[in-house]
């Protein structure tokens, strides 16, 4: 369907003669056309980060959609602003199906389009404007057709994901049979599922999965207990917290131990305007927004080992938030010892490490936290927080009598360790 796509643009490039864009409703990506001009200053940078980039910017984006893009039924003109780095003026064909806007089609206008007629308000449009808009009406239905199509396989996975062991036999054929039929799946071809946290579910609209390769389906979820995942055939294992919803991506690969394409989903999904949780909620006053993060699970062959593959993945996606060195992609088999702090269920802090969490021992906190991480070793410690021994062994002597536990003893520092990586998650 793609290819359907790229099609189409051709056509309406040729029609007009100047390059076109098309993008979905999120300003991603789908197809462009050829730009032909063998003068460099011709080039738009937009249309070049697009391209590169896969996605317009926020600045962008607020630019275009400040003239009514999303509202329009008609062609219209957008001028430039190098303010927002729109250095040429573009004509939007907004694309459209039964009422609802898909996506748009750009067109560079560097100078022979001006005297087009666009139509509108009475005025019959230019031929060649009417024929790229009948195209830009078939283009709308592909992409409702994909989106009513990815809305299915988003249901399907979502049952799946959420099932009882009971039935997730069922539930897996239920998937295969829905990839078959939509996408010409075959049994036994090696997948992931790759898991962004947080996830904007507050848009009621569903728009298109972008075109990215392997890319199969994707579903929002709700995480409970602090990011773990409610787990229905461990009903005693969720922790208290309120429920935040993370997006699953179902991915296929080339073979199970190349999880290339797993990464270019999540690296793509990261810079979507919906990563990074709701913006009510990342933008109330003393806030700062919420980073998102990306996991990717194991690969699998087996439709029904989807869920452990989802709840890897998941982990994988707290551990990278939690941990920047092993963000904001983190692979679940390259989590270490955070393969097992993320597998247990939200509980309180324990006693004697939590008067180490305040607030306003945080500088303690991250002291205690970079000598275990330097296996005790001072000198490496000293260096690596760039103080001097002496303030050093202050600090631990501190540690020692907040949360009376003895840092030469293995068990307390075992303790003190996990306790510390555990309330980052």
């Amino acid at each position: 369907m793609r290819g359907d796509y790229q099609q189409l643009v051709d056509e309406i490039s040729a029609a007009l003669g100047a390059p076109a864009t098309l993008e979905d409703r999120d300003f991603g990506l789908i197809a462009f056309g050829a730009h032909e001009s063998e003068d460099d200053e011709v080039m738009d940078p937009v249309r070049t980060r697009s391209i590169l980039q896969r996605r317009s910017s926020a600045a962008v984006r607020a630019w275009f959609e400040a003239f009514g893009i999303a509202r329009a039924t008609s062609p219209l003109r957008i001028p430039p602003d190098p303010a927002a780095g729109v250095f040429k003026g573009r004509i939007c064909l907004p694309v459209r199906h039964r009422g609802v806007v898909h996506g748009y089609v750009w067109l560079l206008d560097d100078g022979h389009l001006t005297d087009l007629e666009l139509g509108g308000r009475g005025t019959p449009a230019d031929p060649r404007m009417a024929q790229a808009m009948e195209t830009a009406a078939r283009i709308g239905a592909l992409l409702a057709a994909e989106s009513r199509a990815g809305s299915e396989l988003a249901e399907v996975l979502r049952e799946l994901l959420t099932s009882r062991a009971a039935d997730r036999t069922a539930a897996a054929g239920a998937l295969r049979d829905a990839l078959r039929d939509t996408l010409r799946f075959t049994s036994g071809t090696p997948l992931t599922l790759v898991a962004v946290l947080p996830w904007d579910t507050t848009a009621t609209d569903t728009a298109p999965l972008p075109s990215l390769p392997g890319l199969l389906a994707a579903c929002p979820l709700p995480t409970v207990g602090g990011g773990t995942p409610d787990r229905p055939d461990h009903p005693d294992r969720p922790g208290p917290g309120a429920a935040e919803p993370a997006l699953a991506a179902l991915v296929r690969l080339r073979q199970t131990g190349s999880p290339a394409p797993a990464h270019t989903a999540a690296d793509h999904l990261l810079r979507s305007p919906r990563a990074g949780g709701a913006p009510a909620a990342a933008g109330r006053a003393g806030t700062l927004p919420t980073r998102g993060a990306a996991g990717i699970g194991l690969a699998t062959r087996e439709l029904t080992d989807l869920p452990t593959a989802w709840r890897q993945a998941l982990d994988a996606a707290r551990a990278a938030r939690a941990e920047p060195r092993l963000g904001p992609v983190a692979e679940w088999d390259a989590l270490g010892a955070y393969r097992l702090l993320t597998a247990l269920p939200a509980a309180p802090a324990d006693p004697a490490v939590e008067p180490l969490l305040a607030p306003a021992h945080a500088e303690l906190a991250r002291t205690a936290e970079a000598f275990l991480d330097c296996a005790g070793q001072a000198g490496r410690t000293a260096q690596q927080l760039g103080i001097h021994r002496q303030t050093l062994y202050y600090r631990l002597a501190r540690v020692e009598k907040l949360t009376g536990l003895d840092l030469d003893e293995g068990a307390d520092r075992l303790l003190l360790h996990m306790a510390l990586k555990a309330a980052r998650l």
